[in-house]
């Protein structure tokens, strides 16, 4: 099931090309609106832009930037989805309806039973929905127009959701076994014992330390870098158009067809990096409750 998704989202993100080009050309339009108010020369995309000015609470502890709305936003949506979509759940299900089961479904059948079995599948269901989908929104708001970045593009929300994910995996071990969980991550059957110590070491660093680094980096580098190139793309596009002028308009007739390119491949990046978290936080979970442990 899991290795049918990347193509799943390939299909929809095919079938639906003619739907999403009106929402592609005024994403173009907002990102490139930022070029005008410049003074006529190319502006390339700053890192800055994952900085924003304050602009609620400023002074305060709940001091709101940009992002933080957009964030603050998408879990708004999400939850009114959910509420909305499984408040009058019928038999014979309506198209809204249907697609909140199939993603329910989704998570159910394709990560946590898929990895976990139905018995820990449905203890650890809620975590992965919740990962699964506060991703996927989040992510999302990258390539939706009037928001232009995503909610995971700076490192507060995906460090959360890697703490919660490696919480849960340490949880997950010390429930199933108090005694040995620690010991048996650190000291691997079936190793000789002169090498224990290094082995120990090892095991450490990769099981206890690496993974919540890399599960917050992997997120946070793939949205702030999705980000950047369409920013990157959409202002060269003004810049040969209007500022340039000439023939150097030809150029600006090619970044904006990668631009288009690129914001149909960052909504495949967007559900992909979705899957991965929540899939990797189920990988750690049944490492954790295996049998050895």
């Amino acid at each position: 099931m899991g290795s049918a998704f990347p193509s799943t989202i390939v299909a929809t993100v095919s079938t639906d090309a003619p739907k999403l080009e009106p929402a592609l050309f005024t994403q173009a339009a907002t990102l490139i609106a930022k070029a005008a108010e410049s003074d006529g020369g190319f502006q390339p995309p700053s890192i800055d832009e994952f900085f924003p000015s304050v602009l609620l609470f400023e002074g305060t502890p709940f001091a709101l930037t940009r992002i933080n709305l957009i964030q603050i936003l998408a879990t708004i949506v999400l939850i009114v989805l959910f509420v909305v979509g499984t408040r009058r759940m019928k038999l014979v299900p309506g198209r809204f309806q249907s697609v909140i089961e199939y993603g329910l479904d989704f998570v159910r059948n394709g990560i946590a039973h898929d990895l976990l079995g139905r018995k820990d599948g449905n203890r650890f269901l809620p975590i992965l929905t919740t990962i699964f989908f506060m991703v996927l929104f989040m992510n999302f708001t990258g390539i939706i127009p009037g928001l232009n970045i995503a909610g995971t593009s700076i490192i507060a929300v995906p460090l959360l959701l890697a703490i919660v994910s490696y919480v849960t995996f340490i949880y997950a071990g010390l429930k199933k076994s108090p005694k040995k969980f620690v010991r048996n991550s650190l000291f691997p059957s079936g190793i000789p014992a002169g090498i224990n110590i290094f082995v120990a070491l090892l095991e450490l660093l990769s099981t206890f330390v690496i993974r919540p680094v890399t599960l917050t980096l992997r997120l946070l580098m793939n949205m702030i870098v999705g980000h950047l190139m369409l920013v990157l793309f959409f202002t060269a596009t003004w810049f040969f158009f209007f500022t340039a002028g000439h023939w150097w308009a030809l150029l600006g007739a090619g970044t904006l067809a990668f631009g288009f390119a690129f914001t149909l491949f960052e909504i495949l990046v967007a559900a992909l990096q979705a899957y991965i978290f929540a899939i990797l936080t189920a990988v750690y979970i049944q490492l954790a409750v295996a049998d050895e442990h």
